[in-house]
């Protein structure tokens, strides 16, 4: 099955186990984000941000270092709780030696602490870099963090059980929205996927075609 029917399929089951008014909130989110005017994300054509952040080990890991090796697919997750992300994880871990064939790389980031990541990565059997920005610093830099919305905030409380600034071990409820950029070996950003609805992914074969294009 490809991703997107996966991803179809996960949010036929989240409308089917979430109480209706809290599902229409979860779009209001999405609807607002869509319409805010803001662009989101970096775009074709610029400098990718360098970062270095710890992963599900605590070693710490740099972009531009990553690079010197070949190209990177950099992709910013919610977190282990998202089922849609662990689909999206998985479907990209199954193309993985694709990816290592083109001489690319992939490096995942999520905001979650370094434990979930741990927890995460072991679960899912990822073999990629998965690394924790705790308090969305590198997301903050490729313009893709947002604050969570109190209404959110109380449905992730109240329905889902889930505290996420406990989760993130930080103090603030905070989220990157759903990103995959790719970067050339030279740290120039080649393609850009940038979605405020996080139902929705790139799709692993177009990851493969932009990797081709390098």
């Amino acid at each position: 099955m490809s991703l997107k029917l996966e991803l179809e399929e996960a949010k036929r089951q989240l409308a089917a186990h979430t109480p209706a008014e809290a599902y229409a909130e979860l779009f209001r989110s999405i609807r607002e984000q869509q319409q805010s005017g803001t662009v989101f994300g970096l775009r074709e054509g610029d400098k990718a941000k360098d970062f270095t952040l710890n992963n599900a080990l605590g070693t710490p890991v740099n972009l531009y270092d990553e690079l010197a090796k070949g190209p990177v697919v950099l992709t910013f997750y919610r977190g282990g709780w998202c089922p849609f992300c662990n689909l999206q994880l998985r479907a990209y871990q199954h193309i993985l030696p694709k990816i290592e064939e083109l001489g690319g790389q992939l490096i995942a980031v999520s905001p979650q602490s370094p434990d979930n990541t741990l927890s995460q990565q072991e679960k899912e059997e990822l073999s990629f870099h998965v690394l924790s920005d705790t308090n969305g610093l590198v997301a903050a830099k490729y313009n893709i963090l947002y604050e969570v919305p109190s209404y959110i905030q109380d449905i992730f409380m109240n329905h889902f059980k889930l505290n996420l600034a406990e989760y993130n071990a930080t103090n603030r409820w905070i989220l990157p929205i759903p990103s995959t950029f790719m970067i050339d070996e030279t740290g120039t950003v080649r393609s850009a996927y940038v979605n405020p609805d996080f139902m929705q992914r790139m799709e692993p074969e177009d990851i493969l075609d932009q990797l081709r294009k390098l």
